[in-house]
């Protein structure tokens, strides 16, 4: 244990670095070219969920993502404007478009590791909900085209600190294993299951999110996206509905707590990046740390922007329990994915256990640290 926890606070020290030193130039941006603070959400939201997805990455996997992550950042970008102004239109596309990614699992690795690259930048629209500049400063066009620089941005960041760490730090990262791919007997596909089930929560949230949580509907969509992300059974759904809520309840009482001490300006955006750190750490442990952290550090972020962070936590737990409702019973009752079997006599010492019905290229993932507040990770993000 004290092994695994050095070295995940090795990971999480490469990934804040890499957070950090994107956040700098999003400053030095922000300063220069007058854009709106949101700009700097958007930096961090990017880098913390694409940090986990590159750490291993080959070449052609990092020229995919520099070719998707800003483009698909600057379509983030005006989905938002789309859902700020025909809110039934752009939540039946966001849906679409979320769905999607987790439906093309079915084409095998490669099509996985586009898909997840292309949900970082919607995930981080739930973070980020309005547009990287104000209205009234810029076109549609120069909104865009500076999300997508942010997008640039960010991959720059993390493939630097990631190349380094590996040429000068203590570990090497670790190589992912791909098992061979094996057709899937269950009909319709794990991958199919997974995006309906995936549209069946998300367009419920962002309808009840609209009816009964006003403008704060994001936090139904993240907790319904989240919790249903990576899913790999009725049982794996629940527990990370059950996760989210008591980590984002601890989050409540520790963000409560540091209001409470009047925490403002620099001093809050300091806390925010500390807290971002130790949730980094302790995730790998138990999902439920990662939700704590994230809701700790967005009350902290609802605190910079002039909002009384603390009227609004119970409000969000609300939010998170109505989301969290909405995956669970989607994936119980919407064609549930089954369950794992045991590995068979056949299983070598070097075999991973399969299921019947999912191949490794549509086994479903955990989600990547994302820009959930309180998890995608996701990415998968990044809550991946």
């Amino acid at each position: 244990m004290t092994a695994k926890l050095i070295r995940n606070a090795y990971e999480a020290a490469l990934t804040m670095t890499a957070v950090l030193l994107c956040w700098s130039a999003a400053l030095w941006l922000e300063s220069t070219a007058g854009l709106h603070t949101d700009v700097l959400v958007l930096a961090v939201a990017l880098t913390l969920t694409l940090s986990s997805t590159q750490r291993t990455a080959n070449t052609r996997r990092r020229v995919t993502a520099l070719l998707l992550l800003p483009a698909t950042a600057a379509v983030a970008q005006l989905l938002g404007r789309l859902i700020a102004t025909h809110y039934a239109v752009g939540a039946a596309a966001y849906t679409a478009g979320i769905s999607l990614a987790i439906w093309i699992r079915r084409y095998g690795p490669t099509a996985t590791k586009v898909g997840t690259l292309l949900t970082l930048p919607l995930v981080a629209l739930l973070v980020v909900p309005g547009p990287a500049l104000p209205p009234e400063s810029q076109g549609a066009l120069v909104n865009w085209a500076w999300s997508a620089l942010i997008g640039t941005l960010a991959c720059a960041c993390v493939w630097l600190v990631q190349a380094l760490a590996d040429r000068y730090g203590p570990w090497p990262a670790e190589a992912e294993v791909t098992a061979p791919r094996r057709a899937s007997r269950l009909h319709p596909r794990p991958s199919t299951r997974m995006a309906l089930q995936m549209a069946a929560a998300v367009a419920a949230a962002f309808l009840l999110g609209r009816l009964l949580f006003d403008h704060h509907w994001p936090w139904l969509v993240l907790t319904a996206y989240v919790a249903a992300s990576g899913n790999r059974g009725r049982t794996d759904v629940l527990r990370k509905g059950i996760e989210r809520l008591i980590g984002a309840s601890a989050g409540t009482l520790l963000a409560t707590g540091v209001a409470a001490a009047g925490a403002t300006g620099r001093t809050s955006v300091a806390l925010m990046f500390t807290v971002l750190a130790v949730a980094l750490w302790l995730r790998p442990l138990n999902y439920a740390y990662w939700a704590a952290g994230m809701t700790t550090a967005l009350a902290l972020l609802l605190g910079y922007f002039g909002q009384d962070a603390s009227s609004l936590l119970p409000t969000r737990l609300e939010g998170i329990v109505v989301g969290a409702a909405l995956s669970v019973a989607s994936a119980w009752w919407l064609l549930p994915v089954p369950k794992r079997r045991p590995a068979t006599a056949n299983t070598g010492p070097h075999t991973a256990p399969r299921t019947h019905a999912t191949t490794p290229a549509e086994t479903p993932r955990s989600p990547q640290p994302s820009a959930d507040p309180d998890a995608a990770r996701a990415a998968t993000g990044p809550e991946h």
